[in-house]
């Protein structure tokens, strides 16, 4: 999967307009990046990358450049 369509794929998740979201962006610019879209999120990486988040992975990801970032150091973003 390319960084572009993570991006698409997380505007998806948060139910943003496209081009609405940036690497730098941030979850608290984010309106649906709250504790439900962090639930829907986390089953998202699960079904789509196989990758099982914890509580504290999700902490970590403040921006969505670190969506990106995480996605990148696992190996799953082209």
């Amino acid at each position: 999967m390319t960084e572009e369509q993570v991006i698409a794929w997380l505007g998806e998740v948060f139910e943003c307009r496209a081009g609405e979201l940036t690497a730098d962006r941030s979850r608290d610019d984010i309106p649906a990046w709250d504790s439900l879209g962090v639930l829907t999120l986390m089953a998202g990486f699960d079904e789509k990358f196989g990758l099982v988040m914890s509580a504290d992975d999700m902490q970590k990801l403040q921006r969505v450049g670190d969506v990106l970032a995480l996605l990148r150091s696992r190996g799953k973003l082209d």
